[in-house]
């Protein structure tokens, strides 16, 4: 077995240490996440970049800076290792050569979730969680319910009503038990966190335990080993909870005290809905934490989350990166998913749509500039949404 290197948790805010080896969900001291530390000193001594060029296809391929100790609680459907796309028929079509999409539709469950759900259900697993309980606008329930039933623990998911079907009927296919809640993913949080308590299950909820971020920031690897160690000057991130575009920060970091990347970094971009943009307001008033947006909506279930725990993080990156936030109507996202797939062959999600909406607006802004190379993450499959194109 390899070696593993992670050693403690850290408050994201207040900078106190937690011991890994039992169940954490926010910080007991300030109420905000918890982040995975590692020794990576000791990995830096041990580890080479050359050493992942023949492993498996999967995010398990980087196991020595993943949380997950024991080999037999590694859950694994092959999520990871997604396609990073140089899109030049879209390209040529806007005009711009360096464009690449990075499809994580590929994913187990077609998102970006399985990620994350894949590492907390597997620490979870490994920490002795007996019953698991997540509060999701569609995707990530369908990625608990996937890695619950893998692991053979019963999955709470809760959901507003209005989500598509195809997302209920995917969690019930999968064992989950699912709650129907009128109201928005906060609604849906606040009675999930009710209902963990009452019953001693397992909140996954974004951010509000450590191993999520941990599955996400994968992407962040993945990117830069497919790039040859390198990064993109631009990356344009739908953004709901934020945990992927954190993720990906914390593994640049990570991947710079290992000495395998410079301190050079992308511009990262978060992109919303112009029916819900707590995050773009709270960039645009250069404020600490975004308020929750009142009267959230958008055909983009995703990004429909007026209020994310990890928003100082997200913005935190925003700042750090020197990049910016963009709103994008839901007309802008689903033209620009079509655009992607008459161009790429590619049928995306709306939220997916929306990164490419982004990256034209601030083309046409001169933010971009023409020889930089720009990463749009597709965060999943369109076939979950394919009511939106039933006219």
């Amino acid at each position: 077995m390899r070696q593993n290197f992670f050693s403690h948790l850290e408050c994201s805010y207040c900078g106190k240490d937690f011991p890994g080896d039992r169940l954490w969900n926010l910080c007991p001291d300030c109420g905000k996440p918890l982040l995975a530390r590692y020794d990576l000193a000791a990995a830096r001594e041990n580890l080479q970049p050359g050493d992942f060029c023949c492993r498996e296809n999967s995010l398990w391929r980087y196991a020595e800076l993943l949380p997950v100790q024991q080999l037999e609680n590694r859950l694994s459907l092959g999520e990871g290792w997604t396609p990073l796309i140089h899109a030049t028929r879209l390209g040529e079509e806007v005009g711009f050569q360096k464009l690449f999409i990075k499809d994580e539709g590929n994913n187990p469950t077609g998102s970006f979730k399985a990620r994350g759900l894949c590492l907390a259900v597997s620490r979870a697993k490994e920490l002795g969680a007996s019953a698991l309980s997540i509060p999701s606008a569609g995707n990530a329930a369908g990625a608990l319910s996937a890695y619950a039933a893998l692991a053979g623990l019963p999955a709470h998911v809760f959901m507003p009503r209005d989500v598509p079907h195809p997302f209920v009927a995917e969690c019930r296919a999968l064992g989950a038990h699912v709650t129907l809640v009128d109201g928005l993913i906060t609604d849906c949080g606040r009675l999930a966190a009710v209902e963990a308590q009452k019953h001693g299950r397992f909140d996954l909820s974004t951010l509000k335990e450590p191993y999520r971020l941990e599955g996400k920031k994968t992407m962040g690897y993945e990117l830069a080993e497919q790039l040859g160690w390198q990064l993109p000057e631009v990356i344009i991130y739908p953004t709901g909870g934020g945990t992927g575009l954190v993720g990906m920060w914390k593994a640049f970091e990570e991947l710079e005290q290992l000495g395998w990347i410079g301190r050079r970094r992308p511009r990262m971009v978060v992109v919303q809905s112009a029916g819900c943009a707590p995050l773009v307001r709270a960039f645009q008033e250069n404020a600490e934490f975004a308020r929750p947006w009142e009267n959230a909506h958008t055909v983009a279930d995703g990004l429909r989350v007026p209020a994310a725990v990890g928003d100082f993080l997200i913005l935190k990156t925003l700042r750090e990166s020197n990049g910016t936030a963009v709103a994008v109507s839901d007309e802008e996202m689903l033209q620009a998913a079509n655009l992607i797939g008459r161009t790429q062959g590619l049928f995306v999600s709306p939220e997916s749509g929306a990164t490419l909406a982004a990256f034209q607006r601030l083309r046409q802004a001169g933010w971009i500039h023409p020889n930089e190379r720009v990463v749009l993450f597709s965060t999943g499959s369109g076939y979950k949404y394919s009511h939106l194109w039933r006219k």
